[in-house]
């Protein structure tokens, strides 16, 4: 990641050409979220971990044999099989581990310490990306293939807990499949409005991560600073997510959703303005902003959602997110090309502050009407 857009540029790709192959990305996982979802909750979330941890291991093998715009698409294809399968399952995994125990209220704690570890773990590869870079741009690759192999093997030896299943969950898949995107998007008005409030803010952390690159290539930042930047932001977020239960119980619930959009879009804005490296500071606090969001948001979630199609809801969410995504990505990188990088994140805040208003308006009037405390129903 500290390197991937000076990589795509060094074999021949435009901003635009970028976001095109993300957003093929976005449209491989939208095809198969929500079944691989629904795979993960009838056939066990190990399962769906481990298919998805070796179809991310092809992609990344497939990004280090490939030299242009052909094979950085069927790499990013094969990484989209991978998430599809990886999203849902593992949130879904950690949150009926803990029910098992008794401890589901201890989720947005562990959550929020998973998120911190993981980019802390991020921010040591990002400064010795950086350096690996400078021996070539296809050098940090390599040692990423490696990575992508462990995280498979992880994946083999985890335990699956005892949850509930659906009835009739293999011989029926495609009716359980829209009784739950029924309950979860039209009769259970409450976890709607969460999913699409947590989808807005994702789409809106996912496209800064991918213009990122090109704003510290627009300040005139050196390559080799680019790992460490990356580390720092990194850092940015693993902070504040280990701490993220305790802001939650600090800050009212509607507060703290309307200081998550003010802080994600006015970064936008801000960065857009700013064009020194000032909009560091600003992009800081920007993944300040990402880190506290993640956890709580998946939080009140998972509150809401009964165990037997937790990995189907929340792959419904990234559904939700990858549409918007590959809608929106293709455009944007079009007016950065063409205009330019300014426009771009004008362009952006403005349609996220638009639709996040939106669905913090509907988030707010249905919390109101509905105590976020309630425990969790089941559909069996």
């Amino acid at each position: 990641m500290p390197i991937i857009w000076l990589f795509y540029e060094a074999n021949g790709l435009t901003i635009r050409d970028l976001f095109v192959i993300q957003s093929i990305y976005s449209v491989t996982i939208v095809l198969i979220e929500i079944p691989s979802g629904y795979i993960a909750d009838v056939f066990g979330r190990k399962n769906s971990m481990v298919v998805g941890t070796f179809f991310s291991f092809l992609g990344v093998l497939t990004y280090t044999l490939s030299f242009g715009f052909d094979g950085f698409l069927v790499a990013a294809l094969c990484l989209g099989v991978g998430q599809s399968f990886i999203s849902g399952s593992d949130t879904a995994l950690m949150y009926d581990s803990l029910a098992e125990l008794n401890r589901s209220e201890d989720f947005i704690k562990l959550e929020g310490r998973t998120i911190s570890m993981g980019n802390l773990a991020e921010a040591t590869a990002f400064v010795i990306g950086g350096f690996l870079a400078q021996i070539s741009l296809r050098t940090p690759f390599y040692y990423q293939v490696g990575i992508a192999l462990v995280g498979f093997i992880i994946a083999l030896l985890l335990v699956e807990p005892k949850i509930a299943r659906l009835e009739d969950g293999a011989i029926k898949p495609w009716k359980n499949i829209k009784r739950i995107i029924r309950y979860a998007m039209m009769e259970k008005s409450i976890l709607r409005a969460y999913i699409f409030y947590s989808a807005i803010i994702g789409v809106a952390t996912l496209t800064m991560a991918w213009f990122a690159q090109p704003y510290f290539k627009t300040l005139e930042i050196g390559v080799v600073y680019f790992g460490l930047i990356g580390a720092g932001l990194n850092l940015a977020v693993a902070i504040p997510s280990f701490y993220a239960h305790e802001i939650e119980k600090k800050i009212n619930t509607r507060v703290l959703f309307s200081l998550i959009l003010f802080f994600i879009v006015g970064g936008y804005f801000t960065i857009a303005y700013l064009d020194n490296l000032w909009g560091l500071a600003i992009l800081t606090l920007f993944y300040i902003t990402r880190g506290v969001a993640t956890p709580v948001l998946r939080d009140y979630m998972n509150r809401h959602t009964p165990s037997e199609m937790r990995a189907t809801v929340m792959s419904i969410r990234s559904f939700v997110i990858r549409i918007f995504f590959a809608s929106t990505s293709p455009m944007l990188g079009y007016v950065a090309d063409i205009y330019s990088l300014q426009n771009a994140l004008y362009l952006s805040g403005a349609l996220f502050f638009v639709f996040g208003l939106v669905i913090l308006i509907f988030v707010i009037s249905e919390s109101k009407e509905q105590s976020i405390n309630l425990p969790t129903e089941t559909l069996i």
